[in-house]
């Protein structure tokens, strides 16, 4: 299963939804999504069932600039919390 990206905006807020393996093959294509949103931006990962650490770090990075993740699931986010402690 590849990745599946859906968007929707409503006025202040444009939320991306995450479905499959999220690979650092796919973050320019994320990224793509993400540009040019004048809103807030939410990332809902609850379809995300695998991802690499560049993706982590990548995650690290949004959630540092205002980006919200949604439906986060725990081995994600302890992942992220582990390399978030590596950086210092």
């Amino acid at each position: 299963m590849t990745i599946k990206f859906e968007k929707e905006t409503r006025r202040l807020k444009t939320m991306i939804r995450l479905s499959g393996r999220l690979q650092s093959k796919h973050l320019d294509e994320l990224k793509t999504q993400m540009e040019g949103t004048r809103s807030r931006i939410a990332l809902d990962l609850n379809g995300v069932t695998l991802v690499d650490v560049e993706i982590i770090r990548f995650l690290n990075a949004c959630e540092k600039g205002g980006v919200e993740l949604l439906n986060c699931w725990p081995y994600i986010q302890e992942w992220m919390i582990r390399e978030k402690g590596r950086k210092g």
